[in-house]
């Protein structure tokens, strides 16, 4: 029984789940809309929406914690500067997930 174990496995171990939700976080922040699964998408929009928190928050700290998530100094300085100031007055729910057709292969549902 899964009780109070919160989050989808994605068919992965924890080490390739993380990564994968870290790369989908990473790609959404730079191209603005990434095409993946539904799952996939509402475990990404977590992050992504913590992240863009971070980025409201603005201080030293905040900024090396989302480095440590990203990796990446020119897409935090993204993130501060650019995505976060368009959310400053919106309390949460920066991120939507839209219904696409289904996948040709296995019919899983995009978004």
């Amino acid at each position: 029984m899964r009780h109070k174990i919160a989050g989808n496995k994605l068919g992965r171990h924890s080490g390739w789940r993380a990564a994968t939700i870290r790369d989908m976080a990473k790609a959404t922040l730079i191209h603005q809309r990434i095409s993946t699964t539904r799952a996939r998408a509402k475990e990404a929009r977590k992050l992504v929406d913590r992240l863009i928190t971070l980025g409201k928050k603005g201080t030293l700290a905040h900024r090396r914690r989302a480095f440590a998530i990203l990796c990446d100094h020119a897409l935090v300085s993204k993130l501060f500067e650019k995505i976060a100031p368009r959310f400053k007055e919106r309390n949460g729910g920066y991120t939507r997930i839209i219904g696409l057709s289904l996948r040709r292969g296995d019919k899983a549902q995009l978004a």
